[in-house]
């Protein structure tokens, strides 16, 4: 079944649905047993998808895990309050004092604000490798080292990085590997397929599509399956099946969704790479972007979101165009309908490595699901600002 329609008919089954068509909200705390044995049998056996208690989940969460599940060729999926919940709290499933973890250079900087701070108090070391190292990632390793973290694209310079080549060097030193896979969604990059044990995504952003909840989510393969379902209870996890309803109803337009994000950021990037004003666009689809074979190799589609270099002439002058958006709203996040934009001019705190790539000023843009001509007026407008400028901004 293609992918497209998998996210149709994933986790509807008539046990979820009660024959609706969409998951009913069930609200519960406590869960009432008729016998003391059924429920000694539920607390006994605690099988996936079994009614236990609140926090556990009822049938609402029961049947978006499932879709997740499915579209993610795993072998189970478990929900957070939020992506960087799902980040923080699957690395510590798998960790513990005295061990050295690795991630890229170019990580998600609330990622790298939880190793700097948590796992250095839990006493676990960190060392960030550049993002678009391969097969040279075996000098990285140390006798301690147990786990892999990869994100691709990378933070805001969009790196692709060597997937199969850094798995397969993982493997040869039986590391635990684990994907921040939230740009591509299960639609457009399924990492259990290419040997990844654990695929994590902030379904904040495309899997909801609106703007409007909060929420992560992690998938394993069967080996590591039971040990982040039963860290993820002990953390305390719980997620809203309100919030769950929300998540379930974008995940049904999320195919044709990113198709739309995925043609207009297209069209945007390459207007943008045509720009006197624009010195470099990372974009994983374009040619020129860093790792741009990798892009090939592995993904199937490019997302909404990407970002672009100024002309050097032009850092000073960086907010003015930001300033002078209409229809790009300055917003963190993305993954919404909306278009947004985040001018990045501060580097020092989210790159450690010499040999990752550093830009002078950045914007990053996600492109929403607006006309596209109505998007490059608003781009055109903010250029034409920018350039009429004669001071910094200040």
């Amino acid at each position: 079944m293609k992918d497209s329609t998998k996210v149709i008919t994933s986790g509807r089954d008539k046990k979820w649905t009660q024959g609706l068509v969409n998951v009913p909200v069930s609200r519960a705390s406590t869960i009432v047993f008729d016998s003391v044995n059924e429920k000694n049998d539920t607390t006994k056996n605690l099988d996936d998808y079994k009614l236990f208690y609140g926090r556990r989940g009822t049938n609402t969460h029961f049947a978006f895990q499932e879709a997740i599940r499915e579209l993610e060729n795993a072998s189970g999926s478990t929900l957070f309050p939020c992506g960087t919940s799902a980040i923080t709290q699957s690395i510590l499933s798998f960790v513990k004092t005295g061990q050295h973890i690795l991630l890229p250079d170019a990580v998600y900087e609330p990622t790298r604000d939880f190793c700097n701070v948590i796992l250095n108090n839990l006493g676990v070391s960190v060392t960030y490798y550049p993002s678009l190292v391969s097969d040279d990632i075996e000098s990285y390793i140390k006798e301690n080292t147990t786990l892999l973290f990869l994100e691709s694209p990378s933070s805001l310079t969009m790196e692709i990085q060597d997937i199969s080549k850094l798995v397969k060097v993982a493997q040869k030193y039986k590391l635990i590997t684990m994907i921040d896979n939230t740009w591509a969604t299960p639609l457009f990059f399924k990492p259990l397929d290419f040997g990844i044990d654990i695929s994590i995504h902030s379904a904040t952003k495309y899997i909801v599509g609106h703007s409007d909840v909060m929420m992560g989510v992690a998938s394993a393969n069967k080996k590591h399956w039971n040990k982040l379902k039963h860290h993820a209870y002990l953390l305390g996890n719980c997620v809203s099946p309100d919030d769950v309803y929300l998540a379930a109803r974008g995940l049904r337009t999320l195919h044709v969704r990113l198709k739309q994000h995925e043609a207009s950021a297209l069209i945007i990037a390459k207007w943008l790479s045509k720009r006197k004003e624009v010195k470099k666009v990372y974009h994983p689809a374009l040619k020129s972007a860093l790792g741009h074979e990798n892009f090939v190799k592995y993904f199937s589609g490019s997302s909404g979101l990407f970002s672009f270099e100024l002309m050097d002439e032009y850092k000073d002058k960086i907010h003015f165009f930001v300033d002078a958006l209409s229809l790009f709203k300055i917003g963190y996040s993305w993954g919404g309908y909306e278009s947004l934009v985040l001018p990045i001019t501060d580097f020092s705190k989210i790159r450690v490595n010499s040999s990752s790539y550093i830009p002078n000023n950045l914007i990053r843009l996600h492109i929403g699901l607006e006309n596209i001509k109505d998007l490059e007026a608003d781009l055109e407008n903010a250029f034409n600002v920018m350039n009429k400028t004669a001071k910094p901004y200040n």
